[in-house]
């Protein structure tokens, strides 16, 4: 008695199939006008967050976040720089976002992918304009020696509103960022602690310990589709591809709104449409706030 009723649901389910590879927006827009989206969301929920401090033993700071099934690794590593003549007291930071093959099908080895330099400058911009980080605060000594952090932020999946995730693993591996004790030694070179013979031989102590930066003005962001009275935050790949208006809002952890960014779709969107994508931002905020500030208090407890 159970095999026909089987084979009606499988036969069902292909059919279900079948109509969503073949009409892809009528298949959405029968579950919006429900408020609901295939992945069982509202429309306004974003999904399931994570993050996870020191995720990469070798490097200075390292986080791995995964908003749904997006991916991301960040590994920051130091080196001592001489600071250029323009910004004498201030060192700098290097910020690169990868997409290997293995992060999405149509990524092919040899070929960077098409997003890959536009996420990597959205997140030198962000960070820079923010003022997430105080370049002095990376002095080692005036005019001579200065930190070089290089941040890489490596896509592990990409499944939709990879600036989200990435902006987010940065912002972690920051929070995360041990800065190496260094001394100055008999020849004048920066070297790390570690590597001296004896501490006490060093000529000058410049970081008599490891220490963490000072963050401020934490950004974070949401991704959202505008799509006809809809608004869906936090896309999946998927649903990028089908509704082609996108923007993404900034905003540092106080709820100011740094930037805004629409790569694309129609060039008009009205401003209440607007409004609500920076309150749904909001509420973002607060919940990454909280993930976040709760790794840290791991992080602190270990």
């Amino acid at each position: 008695m159970g095999l026909p009723n089987a084979s009606e649901d499988l036969s069902s389910e292909m059919e279900v199939d079948a109509f969503r590879r073949l009409f892809p927006l009528r298949f959405f827009e029968r579950h919006l006008a429900e408020s609901i989206r295939p992945d069982g969301r509202p429309l306004s929920k974003a999904r399931d967050t994570s993050v996870f401090l020191g995720a990469v033993a070798s490097a200075n700071g390292s986080a791995l976040v995964k908003i749904g099934s997006t991916t991301m690794l960040t590994a920051i590593k130091m080196e001592v720089m001489t600071p250029s003549l323009e910004s004498p007291d201030e060192g700098c930071i290097a910020i690169d976002f990868h997409m290997p093959p293995i992060c999405l099908p149509i990524v092919r080895p040899g070929r960077p992918a098409e997003a890959a330099p536009v996420v990597s400058k959205q997140l030198s911009d962000t960070i820079s304009s923010s003022g997430l980080v105080n370049l002095k605060e990376l002095s080692l000594v005036n005019g001579k020696a200065a930190w070089l952090a290089y941040l890489d932020v490596y896509c592990l999946d990409a499944d939709g509103a990879l600036f989200d995730a990435a902006l987010l693993s940065a912002v972690a591996a920051l929070s995360h960022l041990q800065i190496p004790a260094v001394a100055m030694n008999d020849d004048g070179k920066i070297v790390l602690m570690s590597e001296e013979d004896g501490q006490k031989q060093a000529q000058e102590q410049v970081n008599k310990e490891k220490r963490k930066l000072t963050l401020k003005s934490i950004p974070f962001s949401l991704t959202c589709i505008l799509h006809k009275n809809y608004i869906l935050a936090d896309p999946t790949a998927e649903e990028e591809s089908i509704m082609e208006t996108l923007v993404t809002i900034v905003l540092d952890s106080s709820g100011q709104l740094i930037s805004l960014y629409k790569p694309g779709g129609p060039v008009l969107a009205y401003t209440s449409a607007i409004q609500d994508c920076v309150a749904l931002t909001r509420q973002r905020v607060k919940e990454l706030k909280s993930i976040l500030e709760e790794q840290d208090s791991v992080m602190e407890v270990e």
